[in-house]
């Protein structure tokens, strides 16, 4: 049975393994180094995930090529303001009701006026699809 047994390298002396108190190992001896590593590594793929998310969503009524410019071309006050809202929403419950709320106030309404909120959408979307050749 101890044929099959991984053997493990002795560090060696003088040296310290890279581990936590629970015996994990780190990136770095340093733990605000490694919590940097992995806020950027979390958010990196945070955004990663958002971003075919977006695009998987888009794709359902537009073309692959079409929901990548619509995501592309967002302004940088469209991006601020919608990570302005996500970080208070995740904050606090209270802001979670405030900004969930807003929300659902803004798709009944979106739902009231369906035909022109569609057509209004579609025209943003449809100008924010053009605008990428241009720049």
């Amino acid at each position: 049975m101890g044929i099959f047994r991984k053997s493990r390298k002795k560090p060696k002396k003088g040296t310290t393994p890279v581990t936590d108190e629970n015996g994990l190992p780190d990136f770095s001896p340093n733990p605000i180094t490694n919590l940097i590593l992995t806020d950027i590594a979390l958010r990196g793929v945070s955004r990663f995930a958002r971003q075919m998310a977006e695009k998987k969503m888009l794709s359902k009524r537009y073309s692959r090529e079409d929901a990548r410019k619509a995501i592309d071309n967002r302004s940088i006050s469209e991006t601020l303001m919608a990570a302005g809202l996500a970080r208070v929403a995740t904050r606090s419950v209270p802001g979670a009701v405030v900004i969930g709320g807003g929300l659902l106030a803004k798709a009944l309404y979106d739902r009231s006026r369906s035909r022109k909120a569609r057509a209004e959408g579609q025209k943003a979307l449809h100008k924010r699809m053009s605008d990428s050749g241009n720049g």
